[in-house]
């Protein structure tokens, strides 16, 4: 029988990592349409940390607390839901509410976990998976022998999209904040294909990017721009793409206000795309998933790709955590884990 609270990360007010707090609250009811599932992890991502600064709150009806993704087991489900038994192991993308013990998944969304993988490996793939699939591809339209610039190739997101652009055949550029990230991020590019690939990294903190993007590809530039930082790169964005190339714009961290050389958008067809999905209505977030499970989904199966996981952190830590991230010290996911 489910209890009628749990514990879950709460907020004590906004700002830094220090009003992340513990505490209890009631256990959601599952909707029509939705499933109760028992957390067993969760992911951070840097939605989080905005919410946390009362910069990004949730859509209207979804949870308060924090956290977009989980992996755990269904306790109960709605009246409409069918297919799904107790216990059953799932995974997928929510619109708030992972750092907590139980947690509303929408029946539709959710993936029952392979055979072989971790709860917290399925906890690590859906938000970043996601989110390159949407940018990458649907939007930016990349494919097999063009080129991409991945901002934040040491994140979560920049892992995962540096072996998809790979697994569709297209040569990679990236950028990251150490040596160490820029090694171990060409490496993994590598892996997919069992051998040498074509990806290359650039420390953003040492090279300029927009020189050095010129200089790889002999002033050509690329076709696709992933970026999160907005603002402060969007003319070294532009400058970088060939002609009819696109940006792709996932995250504001660098600002949200710049100047645009509309000649320049002009003269070389260039297309800017903006790429959100927390805000999104369900339906496009079923569709989302949809376009994952067919064709990411079974190459994570295979282990062709796979999620990059830095930690594993027991929620009541979640203040730590946060710092962590806000410290760009990670490579790939941060996880948080329930106890049981």
């Amino acid at each position: 029988m489910v209890a009628q609270d749990m514990k879950a990360v709460v907020l004590n007010g906004t700002g830094g990592p220090e009003v992340l707090g513990m505490g209890r609250v009631p256990v959601p009811e599952p909707g029509a349409e939705q499933l109760l599932v028992r957390v067993k992890a969760s992911a951070l991502n840097r939605a989080d940390t905005l919410q946390r600064q009362g910069l990004y709150a949730p859509p209207p009806g979804d949870s308060e607390i924090l956290g977009l993704e989980l992996a755990g087991d269904v306790v109960s489900w709605g009246s409409e839901v069918t297919g799904f038994a107790e216990g059953g192991r799932v995974f997928g993308l929510v619109g708030g509410g992972g750092y907590a013990e139980y947690a509303l998944l929408d029946a539709q969304m959710a993936m029952p976990i392979p055979d072989g993988w971790s709860y917290q490996d399925a906890a690590a793939v859906t938000e970043v998976y996601f989110t390159c699939n949407e940018t990458l591809f649907v939007l930016g339209g990349l494919d097999a022998g063009q080129s991409v610039l991945i901002h934040a190739g040491g994140s979560g997101v920049g892992t995962a999209g540096i072996q998809m652009a790979v697994q569709a055949g297209a040569t990679v550029y990236f950028t990251a904040g150490s040596a160490e990230k820029i090694s171990r991020a060409e490496a993994l590019g590598a892996q997919v294909l069992g051998g040498s690939a074509p990806v290359t990294g650039m420390n953003y903190k040492e090279q300029d990017f927009q020189a050095e993007v010129l200089r790889l590809t002999s002033g050509e530039g690329v076709d696709v721009v992933l970026d999160f930082i907005g603002a402060d790169y969007l003319a070294r964005n532009l400058a970088v793409l060939k002609t009819a190339g696109r940006l792709i714009l996932a995250a504001l961290m660098g600002g949200a206000l710049g100047e645009i050389d509309l000649g320049l958008v002009l003269r070389k067809r260039l297309q800017i795309k903006g790429s959100v999905m927390r805000s999104r209505p369900l339906a496009d977030k079923r569709a989302i998933t949809e376009r994952f499970r067919r064709r990411w989904l079974p190459l994570l199966i295979e282990g062709r790709i796979k999620p990059v996981i830095d930690c594993a952190i027991p929620l009541e830590q979640a203040r730590e955590a946060h710092e962590y991230m806000e410290a760009n010290r990670n490579f790939g996911k941060i996880l948080l884990t329930m106890d049981g």
